[in-house]
Order: C-alpha cells, then sequence, then structure tokens
C-alpha cells in the first residue's frame, strides 16, 4: 500500500451502515461506569475515542505494515510531546545530549532539566556532532532536519552508536513527517513531532505526538501525559485526523515547490546561506538522501542584514509574515527577531506551501528585486 493510500484511510474504525466513515469527536470527561472499570474508556483524561482512531493513525503512518507493534500517544502540542519524552525518561543525575541548534524551546527545556539535577550536553546537528557526547548518557535528542538551520545528522549512525552505550534516542521528526522519514525505521526509539506543522498543515490545530515500538516506554509517556494532563481536546484531535487524508498530497506538493524555490535562490546574487537538503549543492544532501524521501517545505537563506530581510518580508504578497511551518500557505519570517537562534540578523526561515510553484517563485523574485532597488 502506497503512502498516499494509507495516509486517506490510516485509523478509521471498520464501516458501519448509516454512520460516518470518520465519527464525529467524542466530548466526554467521563463514561458510564458500571462495577469494575476494566473497560477502555474510563475518564476523560485517560483516554477519549477520537484520540484512539488518531492514535492508531499515526502509528499506521509512522511504521506501515506494523499496526500492532507501534504505540503513538498524542498531546495538546508539539512541546508537551518533547516534554513528556524528556521527563518521563530522565531522573536526577543522569546525563541527555540535545542539539546545540535545535528548536528555540530547547534551551528552556535544559534550564529545567538542570534544575531537576540532570546533565545537559549539546553539540550541532551536522557532522554527527552528538557522537563525542554519548558516554555515559541516557538519552540522545536528535532533530533532523534541524529546526531552523536545516543541517542534517546520520540517524542510523547516532542510533547504533547510543544503543551501544546503553541510551535510548528520540529523534524529533517535525520537519520531515512520516511521509518523509521514519526514525523508528531507522532504529530510534521514539518518533516526536509537533503535528501542529505539516502533519495537521492548516495553522489551526495545537497537537503533537509521539511513537515509539516499546509497549513499556509507551506506557511511561502516556503516563507522563495523564499525570501532567497535557492532552488534547476531542475537536482538535477529529481535525488531525481528518487532516491526515491530505498529507501525501501536500507533502509531494510543498516538497516539490520547496525544490523549485530552492533553485531559483541559488541564482540569486543577494541570497547567501542557502540551504534545503533536497539541493544535490547542500552539505546535508548526501545524508538525507539516504534517509529521506522527501526532504521538507522549510528553505532558509540570507538576505545582507535586517532592514532587507524585512523590506522583503513586506514586499512578498503570496506569503505571510508569520511563525511556524508546514502549513498550505506559504509564511515566511525574519527568524532572528526571536533571539536565541545563533542566525545572522537576515537569515529568512521560509515555509513553502501548496500554491503554484510559478505563482510562488515570481512573488519571491518580486519581492527580492524590489527590495534589491530601494537597497541601491
Amino acid at each position: 500500500m502506497g503512502d498516499g493510500t494509507r495516509a486517506v484511510r490510516a485509523g478509521l474504525p471498520e464501516p458501519h451502515k448509516y454512520e460516518p466513515t470518520l465519527p464525529g469527536p467524542v466530548f466526554a470527561a467521563h463514561y458510564h461506569l458500571p462495577g469494575e472499570p476494566t473497560g477502555p474508556y474510563t475518564y476523560g483524561r485517560d483516554e477519549n475515542p477520537t484520540w484512539t482512531h488518531l492514535e492508531r493513525a499515526i502509528s499506521e503512518l509512522e511504521a506501515p505494515g506494523e499496526p500492532d507493534g507501534v504505540e503513538s500517544v498524542v498531546f495538546a502540542s508539539g512541546m508537551a510531546a518533547v516534554s513528556a519524552v524528556l521527563f518521563s525518561q530522565l531522573k536526577a543525575g543522569d546525563v541527555v545530549v540535545l542539539p546545540s541548534d535545535g528548536y528555540q524551546a530547547l534551551p528552556l527545556v535544559r534550564e529545567q532539566l538542570e534544575a531537576y539535577g540532570i546533565e545537559v550536553r549539546t553539540a550541532p546537528t551536522g557532522g554527527d556532532a552528538q557522537l563525542a557526547l554519548l558516554d555515559g548518557a541516557r538519552l540522545l535528542w536528535i532533530e533532523t532536519p534541524s529546526n531552523p538551520g536545516l543541517d542534517v545528522c546520520d540517524i542510523r549512525r547516532l542510533v547504533a552508536a547510543a544503543h551501544d552505550r546503553g541510551a535510548v534516542v528520540a529523534v524529533d521528526n517535525t520537519l520531515a513527517t512520516p511521509l518523509g522519514q521514519r526514525p523508528l525505521e531507522l532504529g530510534a526509539d521514539f518518533s516526536v513531532a509537533s503535528d501542529t506543522k505539516g502533519m495537521t498543515g492548516h495553522g489551526d490545530v495545537l497537537l503533537g505526538h509521539v511513537a515509539c515500538r516499546d509497549a513499556r516506554l509507551a506506557a511511561s509517556v502516556r503516563r507522563w501525559r495523564k499525570i501532567v494532563g497535557a492532552i488534547p481536546g476531542p475537536l482538535e484531535a477529529w481535525l488531525a485526523h481528518r487532516s491526515l487524508a491530505t498529507l501525501s498530497l501536500r507533502v509531494e506538493r510543498q516538497c516539490a515547490n520547496a525544490l523549485v524555490l530552492a533553485e531559483a535562490l541559488m541564482r540569486r546574487d543577494d541570497v547567501s546561506g542557502l540551504r534545503y537538503p533536497g539541493l544535490p549543492g547542500d552539505p546535508s544532501h548526501k545524508v538525507a538522501a539516504g534517509q529521506m524521501w522527501h526532504y521538507g517545505s522549510v528553505v532558509s537563506f540570507v538576505l545582507p542584514d535586517r532592514g532587507r530581510a524585512e523590506r522583503f518580508l513586506e514586499a512578498l504578497r503570496l506569503v505571510d509574515d508569520a511563525t511556524s511551518f508546514g502549513g498550505v500557505r506559504s509564511t515566511a519570517e525574519r527568524r532572528g527577531r526571536w533571539g536565541g537562534d545563533a542566525v545572522p540578523e537576515g537569515f529568512i526561515r521560509f515555509s513553502v506551501g501548496a500554491e503554484d510553484a510559478e505563482d510562488l517563485v515570481a512573488d519571491v523574485l518580486r519581492a527580492l528585486d524590489e527590495t534589491a532597488q530601494l537597497a541601491a
């Protein structure tokens, strides 16, 4: 079965006459519960039928052909999913290895981990630099491609080295999605994502998930969700499941558009630091090609200075100036406005949408031309 067919049908219950293909969201704080609580649904913070359908769908996408071999747990946000893995697996005295160039919220997580007596080591994603820090580690956290720099590391190599040292491995797969890269198939213990991004793809849902093969690890993550109450609303879970049906279409279109845009930007003298793993000349392309089918919807590049970057964003007509990525509508931002990322002032993170490539490229080139003229 191909990814497109799987995405359309993932997690759907057996059909019943006169009932919808995807049942509507179940809004319930409690359930009828006479006698001993031996059934699957007891209380709204523990389980919900709408979550169940979505979790089964995600498992089918994370590990096709293994419907009973993978467990997925959905969360209220990607950050809730990230926190669940870190804080369910680590305790005082443990060592964790994080990427130094990963998601901007990781420094905040680092502060909290260190407050709990956990040693945090960091190294860049590129060149598999985290390998040098694995001795004595309990958990290795990988983000590939990294956000926002788009460096790539060799998941197989890092997983093998971490497992040899007794560490478990979590991969933040947000940018790639399971249709671009499957960390569990590459040996990782956890595949984690902010489903706010490409998985749901419309910029209207906050959601995250954790998928893993080991039932014990899944149980610890699920227990953490219950303890902290980081649960998604049933409507958000239903919207996410509905959105998965178009995941393959969106990923293919957005990644194709991203490559076209990256190729167009290569020809610009006023653009530097261009990164897209799908470009044959990109420093990460060789490694990415060995573990990815699609290279993601994000392109990054640098304009000469902050002013040029801001004027470029203002001149765009088909692209919204907004944070986040992975949506069907193209967005871009000057990433340095937030602080926290080691990027130049003119660094642009561009999330490529599903518009016609010709229209999108024309808009970007026109905006670049206008800002160049103003700078002259």
